[in-house]
């Protein structure tokens, strides 16, 4: 994908949504209209009670999931579905290690694997226990997404480049998910260190949420971008699918460079 787009002169962009959210037939909606909107890649989460790295409209995301009964079996169920709706569309797992934790590393990522992800991101591990990780998802042949952050040291991000791949998930700021109004972004050295150490190529998340936000990100070096709260917040709403779909296609229009 990255190949593709970058020969095209485009950046990627990626829909975040949760699985389940607000119920199973409507998050499969919403993902299908991601797609139709232009998404080149889907991060879906799986519902969990204690979302870290997420803020507020994330985590009500997890809770609606969860209080409409999603588990991570039917997580796998509507991955396997999506899969079979659109076969050629990456789609990247963003979870916590609890999860994994329950049912074991090796089975969780062999699950994923089957049900038809392509890569896992395990949003609060640290790259110091992440090689066990990283085993498992290559065992399952799945890709070890990592986050790397501007303040990252050199010595980490050469533990990122060694242990993971797909890409390299890159904090647009300090803090959880959420929408922004404007970005301040300083990510040059990052970018540089990343290459520099052979990581995958950098998706830069948390408050992409305007087209001027994805112009930004891409300006700065960034091979792609995810949004995640500002696709989020509109699944409450009546029309939702056909929101979701004019505001992914805003989005994917402001990466043709």
């Amino acid at each position: 994908m990255f190949d593709r787009l970058r020969a095209a002169n485009e950046g990627a962009f990626g829909a975040f949504l949760m699985l389940g959210d607000p119920d199973a037939a409507t998050s499969a909606a919403l993902l299908d209209a991601a797609a139709r909107g232009g998404a080149e890649m889907l991060e879906v989460g799986i519902p969990f009670s204690d979302p870290v790295a997420d803020g507020p409209v994330i985590q009500a995301a997890a809770e609606r999931a969860l209080a409409a009964g999603a588990r991570v079996d039917d997580a796998f169920a509507r991955i396997a579905e999506l899969r079979a709706r659109h076969a050629e569309i990456p789609v990247g797992i963003l979870t916590y290690a609890n999860l994994l934790a329950a049912r074991g590393e090796a089975r969780f990522m062999a699950d994923a694997a089957a049900a038809g992800a392509d890569s896992i991101l395990v949003a609060d591990v640290p790259s110091l226990e992440a090689e066990p990780y990283a085993a498992a998802a290559r065992a399952a042949g799945l890709d070890l997404v990592m986050i790397a952050a501007p303040n990252t040291s050199g010595q980490v991000l050469q533990r990122i480049a060694r242990l993971s791949s797909g890409y390299t998930y890159c904090v647009a700021r300090a803090g959880v998910t959420g929408t922004r109004e404007a970005l301040a972004l300083d990510h040059g050295a990052l970018f540089a260190g990343l290459a520099q150490v052979g990581a995958p190529p950098p998706v830069l998340g948390f408050g992409i949420s305007t087209p001027a936000h994805v112009a930004q990100a891409l300006a700065a070096g960034a091979a792609g971008v995810i949004s995640g709260s500002a696709i989020v917040q509109l699944v409450t709403k009546p029309d939702a699918p056909e929101q979701v779909e004019q505001f992914v296609r805003s989005m994917k229009a402001a990466t043709l460079r």
